[in-house]
C-alpha cells in the first residue's frame, strides 16, 4: 500500500484552502491511497480525493475497517505505528542502522516496489499527473476510472469476450 499526492486548483473558499493545503507539497492537494496485491497483480482498494493534509496512516485507519483484521498490509514509514502494516526499520535519534538492518530494508523494499510501479501507471494518464482542473467533485470519479483502465491494462479487469446479439427469428 502506499499513498499519493496530486495538486489541484487552489479552493476559492478560505476553510477549503486550509483543508486541502498541505505542507509537504506546498500546495492545495488531493490525496490518494492505493492498496494493490502482491506483486502487483491488481488494485484492490483505492481511496481518492481525500484532502491533502491528511497523513497516509490516518488514511488507512478510516477506511482499513474493510479488510480482515488479520490481513497483514506492508507500507512505507508513513505507516509506521499500525500493528497490522510491516513498514521498514527506520534510525532511532543519534544512531545508524547497522549493515544487516539496510539489508534488511532494502530487501523489504524490492518486495513491495511493485506498488510504487502501479502508482506510476495510473500516473501515465495525464489527469492524475498534472494540476487536476475539471470540477473537484468528480475528482474520485477520474481516478477510479482511471484505476478501472489500469486494471484493464494488467489484466486484473475481466469482460465477457463477446457479447452476443438477440436473434431476430
Amino acid at each position: 500500500m502506499d499513498s499519493y499526492e496530486q495538486v489541484r486548483e487552489r479552493p476559492g473558499d478560505n476553510e477549503e484552502q486550509e483543508k486541502y493545503y498541505s505542507g509537504k507539497r506546498s500546495n492545495h492537494t488531493f490525496k490518494n491511497q492505493i492498496i494493490i496485491l502482491p506483486e502487483g497483480k491488481d488494485i484492490v482498494d483505492v481511496v481518492a480525493g481525500e484532502p491533502g493534509t491528511k497523513s497516509d496512516i490516518t488514511l488507512f485507519r478510516e477506511y482499513g475497517n474493510k479488510f480482515d483484521p488479520k490481513q497483514r498490509f506492508k507500507g512505507d514509514k508513513a505507516y509506521i505505528g499500525e500493528d497490522v502494516i510491516t513498514t521498514p526499520i527506520k534510525k532511532s535519534k543519534n544512531q545508524k542502522l547497522t549493515p544487516e538492518q539496510k539489508a534488511a530494508n532494502k530487501a523489504f523494499s524490492a518486495k513491495r516496489i511493485f506498488v510504487e510501479h502501479r502508482i506510476r501507471a495510473v500516473k501515465i494518464f495525464r489527469v492524475a499527473q498534472e494540476r487536476f482542473r475539471l470540477n473537484p467533485q468528480k475528482y474520485q470519479l477520474v481516478i477510479l476510472t482511471i484505476c478501472g483502465l489500469v486494471r484493464f491494462r494488467i489484466g486484473a479487469l475481466i469482460l465477457p469476450a463477446q457479447i452476443s446479439a438477440i436473434p431476430t427469428n
